[in-house]
């Protein structure tokens, strides 16, 4: 049983410094970029704007009482104006606060927000079916048809997942990458842990949001990291995906 968890052991004490002396920051290194940046030319799809998104009105307490995950889906696509709902409720930028650090709509560990949002749209109006990257910054979508060919990286992207048939059905599936260096940063390798809790700030923000729009959503944890890090060209060190969910309108 002993040597079941010396890997996991060791990760725990290589991590449970709450502050490292030498972090980047402590050495006066420049602070990591809080996005990555979409290439010069890109046609961006603008999204829109969250203060214009409406207002709705709901029961909390019976939105987290009937808080449920859902893994079949309607044909009924989202709007656009609902996917922009989605996003801002999930990493909207509320204000940059200096050294690569903002306020968003969710905690996240000093601050850092290391995410990039992926996304796997196939029912959203107004939007061609492909993956997409989520620029929170400018509140934009970033088409990835060049990177990630729709016809060739759908199946894969599906058999990726354990539960394929909640991809396979979704409008879209979200995929939370985690650009780590923006909290290793601040916290060292202690960083490697506010990741994946921060994970779970953005997923149940998508659970309680989609709950407003009465759809549905479900976490996703089970997938091929090497497989899904691949095919979206991550390089599974610096940025690795950590979190997924599937979200679709429901009957």
């Amino acid at each position: 049983m002993g040597e079941t968890y010396q890997k996991e052991q060791a990760f725990l004490e290589d991590t449970a410094a709450a502050w490292d002396p030498q972090s980047p920051l402590k050495r006066g290194e420049p602070f990591p970029a809080p996005e990555k940046q979409a290439p010069a030319e890109a046609k961006l799809v603008r999204l829109p704007e969250p203060e214009l998104l409406p207002d709705r009105e709901v029961n909390f307490l019976e939105l987290v009482e009937l808080r449920a995950s859902v893994r079949s889906y309607t044909e009924t696509p989202f709007t656009l104006q609902e996917l922009s709902y989605l996003l801002w409720c999930t990493q909207g930028v509320k204000m940059p606060i200096g050294k690569g650090g903002s306020m968003r709509n969710v905690p996240s560990a000093g601050a850092r927000h290391a995410f990039e949002t992926y996304l796997f749209v196939q029912k959203v109006e107004g939007l061609v079916p492909g993956f997409y990257r989520y620029l929170a910054y400018e509140h934009a979508l970033l088409p990835l048809a060049d990177a990630i060919p729709w016809e060739e990286s759908r199946a894969p992207f599906i058999e990726a997942f354990r539960t394929q048939h909640a991809v396979a059905e979704s409008a879209v599936t979200f995929v939370w990458a985690a650009h780590i260096e923006r909290l290793l940063y601040v916290f060292g390798k202690r960083g490697y842990r506010y990741a994946f809790l921060d994970a779970g700030h953005v997923c149940e923000n998508l659970y309680l949001a989609a709950g407003t729009l009465k759809a549905g959503c479900c976490a996703m944890g089970a997938f091929e990291d090497a497989a899904l890090n691949r095919l979206l060209h991550l390089g599974g060190v610096q940025e690795f995906s950590v979190y997924a969910a599937t979200a679709g309108k429901t009957s």
